[in-house]
């Protein structure tokens, strides 16, 4: 009885121990299943990952993979038409879409030919640092710290592709570790699969290559920093040069321009004449900016010889091509030079038959700048218009005349009254009256003259040098001429001879021996009807000239 019992209770334990051992396995299998499977998606999940990421470094190592899938599809259908071509009853068809086939592999192979060696040569690659600007003057300084930025910019974009392939790295690293966990976990449970190993074996693959492109990117990256920083600090230290040069020469610049100034304070000071002082200032200002340009050409070309060899050779077919402009740059060399015209000087010019009188605004080097005054030539030759700027190419003074009524400072011309009388009119009294009014109101004028003409012996051979007023008569068809000459002021001829023409046909209409002669037609009403309301009598009505 003991026995059975006993038996009954060893029975039961066992029974639990089983149940207990086969719950444990269950639950261990199931736990297995559950880290299976959770490691699977996180395989997924990076796989998908790796695939879907716009990394240049994958892309290249994409296209690798390409060359070497489509180089071996090439090489197995070599083999095929070879085997089919060896048969007694070949396929021809077969054989013909075979070699389609390997014609469109061959093309894509031509495609991917780069990347047969090493698809990552672009990325790893150290830069090539060509063209290394020399600085030799300023306008170079931009060029050389443009060229450095350029550089730096390439560095830049190395790091930026090592930060990428870092990345990459560590997502490969993550797959690995996953697909190694999940590739013990199936081998542990019985369930290992034949494509977890080749696919860990593949990112292994890429895992070197892409590790031996990173050793390769590093050494590039800390070569090209050490070229970087030579030539950085080649170009640093020749624009300091540059700088230093720079400043050296503008303080000769700005030497020669306190050099200007100085002369024209002085010009200014002991020259009383402000159109001699204007003319040596535009001379001066010359003479300056030349030698400031000269000095920057000979600081910073450095074949000076070279130059005016070329410009030796091409002025001649310049001075042909532009000769209208040199002749007018040597016009105002001359101008400069022999001092015939100055700025405000009364001068006249004539072009095409059309005469221009003005005062002269300004000597630039191609033209005088003239502005038209009310004269006499403006009422006779010009219908009455005036005040018109008129610029003159200095080429004129070669090939016409030009008239100056104010040279070596002379501010008075000779000018006159023309008027007619009758045969019978007591000419002598006519030409008295005309030049007492004309030393009467010319009087200041002829003073003038003589003052300036004793100045002008001292340049020119004078003669002549009486300005007195004088009076003239000349018989004419008409009747007696009688001009009258006096001195006036050049820049305002017309108020005098105003003046003067009023004073003079007051004086005449108040004698009565003195008959003016004018061309006319009219009907004589009553006697001295047109003379001045003088008691003449006519015995007929007839035209007097």
């Amino acid at each position: 009885m003991l026995d059975y019992v006993f038996s009954l209770l060893y029975g039961g334990c066992v029974f639990r121990v089983l149940w207990v051992l086969w719950t444990c396995v269950g639950l261990i299998l199931a736990q297995e299943s559950t880290q299976i499977q959770r490691l699977q998606e996180q395989a997924t999940h990076l796989e998908h990952k790796i695939r879907t990421s716009d990394n240049i470094w994958l892309k290249k190592f994409s296209n690798f993979e390409s060359y070497e899938q489509i180089y071996e599809e090439i090489q197995a259908i070599q083999r095929q038409i070879k085997t089919l071509k060896n048969k007694k009853n070949s396929d021809t068809l077969k054989i013909s879409t075979l070699n389609h086939t390997l014609k469109a592999l061959k093309y894509q192979e031509e495609l991917l030919e780069e990347y047969k060696m090493n698809p990552f040569k672009e990325l790893v690659e150290k830069p090539n640092i060509a063209n290394i600007p020399s600085i030799t003057n300023p306008i170079a300084i931009v060029t050389g710290i443009s060229f450095i930025k350029q550089i730096k910019a390439k560095y830049t974009t190395m790091k930026h592709h090592k930060k990428s392939l870092h990345e990459v790295l560590d997502l490969i690293n993550q797959e690995l570790e996953v697909l190694t966990q999940l590739e013990k976990l199936q081998r542990e449970s019985g369930q290992e699969e034949e494509h977890l190993a080749k696919k860990i074996y593949q990112e292994q693959v890429k895992k070197i290559e892409l590790q031996g492109a990173q050793n390769l990117l590093k050494t590039s990256m800390d070569v090209y920093l050490k070229d970087i920083d030579e030539v950085e600090s080649n170009i640093k230290s020749q624009i300091k040069d540059q700088i230093f040069k720079l400043i050296y020469v503008a303080l000769i610049a700005l030497v020669s321009i306190f050099l200007a100034w100085v002369l024209k304070v002085i010009s200014h000071k002991y020259i009383h004449s402000n159109e001699r002082a204007y003319t040596i200032n535009k001379a001066i200002n010359f003479v300056n900016a030349n030698v400031v340009v000269l000095i920057f050409l000979f600081a910073y070309l450095e074949n000076v010889s070279y130059l005016v060899t070329v410009l030796g050779f091409a002025s001649a077919g310049i001075a042909i091509a532009m000769r209208d402009l040199f002749m007018s740059v040597l016009g105002w060399f001359m101008i400069l030079i022999e001092g015939n015209i100055h700025v405000g000087d009364r001068v006249k010019v004539t072009k095409d038959g059309h005469a221009y009188v003005g005062d002269v605004l300004d000597i630039s080097a191609l033209y005088t700048t003239i502005l038209e005054d009310v004269t006499l030539t403006s009422y006779k030759n010009n219908e009455c218009r005036a005040g018109r700027i008129i610029f003159v190419p200095n080429n004129y003074i070669f090939s016409n005349l030009l008239c100056n009524y104010s040279h070596f400072g002379m501010k008075t011309v000779w000018d006159g009254i023309v008027f007619c009388v009758t045969f019978d009119s007591n000419y002598k009294k006519a030409m008295q009256i005309a030049l007492d009014i004309a030393n009467t109101q010319a009087k200041q004028y002829t003073e003038m003259t003589y003052k300036q003409m004793n100045n002008m012996r001292t340049k020119y051979s004078l003669r002549n040098t009486s300005a007195n007023p004088r009076v003239f008569m000349v018989l004419e068809q008409e009747g007696i001429h009688i001009s009258v000459w006096y001195q006036t002021n050049s820049y305002a001829t017309l108020a005098l001879k105003s003046k003067i023409s009023s004073d003079i046909i007051e004086a005449l209409l108040k004698e009565p021996d003195i008959f003016i002669a004018y061309s006319t037609t009219k009907f004589v009403q009553s006697a001295g009807d047109g003379f001045g309301n003088k008691n003449s009598v006519f015995e007929s009505k007839e035209l007097r000239l």
